[in-house]
């Protein structure tokens, strides 16, 4: 499979910008695997200052607890990869900002990296609207590391422009 167009990246964004503000809100990202692919596709579009308050590229763990208050214990305990920490990078992300609304991502983009239980292609996902709700989702992406990384981001985007509505 090929990796998501850039035309289609584009449309999510715009799509995604659409909704916050209509809202009046802000976002923030907080990226691992993606290395800020989000922020940049986010930042790529003219007026995104009106929604997208700041982005964390939090690669390492240690980056994670430091930047965003993600527990130790939290990645101790599921790995960094994992909905427990994607949704505490979601949360931390929230509480570390101005922004009403976060999206956060962290997987195995590959092409090393993966094990038995969490393979290369795992990516999982965290929302969080400062309203309290706070989501997370996985999923197995096919494909090389750059294939992985757009289909993470776009996955993340969508399951963004879900929860709002």
């Amino acid at each position: 499979m090929a990796r998501v167009s850039d035309e289609e990246l584009h449309q999510l964004a715009a799509e995604l910008g659409d909704k916050l503000i209509a809202r009046g809100w802000m976002l923030a990202t907080a990226e691992s695997c993606t290395g800020g692919w989000a922020g940049q596709l986010l930042t790529s579009l003219p007026g995104s200052s009106q929604w997208y308050e700041r982005g964390f590229i939090t690669y390492a763990n240690a980056a994670k607890i430091e930047m965003l208050g993600v527990p130790p214990e939290v990645i101790d305990e599921h790995g960094a990869v994992s909905e427990e920490t994607a949704s505490a990078m979601a949360a931390g992300a929230l509480a570390h900002s101005h922004a009403q609304a976060t999206l956060a991502i962290s997987g195995i983009a590959g092409p090393g990296g993966g094990t038995p239980q969490k393979p290369v292609g795992l990516v999982c996902y965290g929302w969080a609207l400062e309203d309290g709700a706070v989501m997370s989702s996985t999923c197995r992406l096919d494909g090389d590391r750059e294939e992985i990384r757009s289909r993470a981001v776009a996955a993340a985007i969508r399951g963004l422009i879900e929860l709002l509505g």
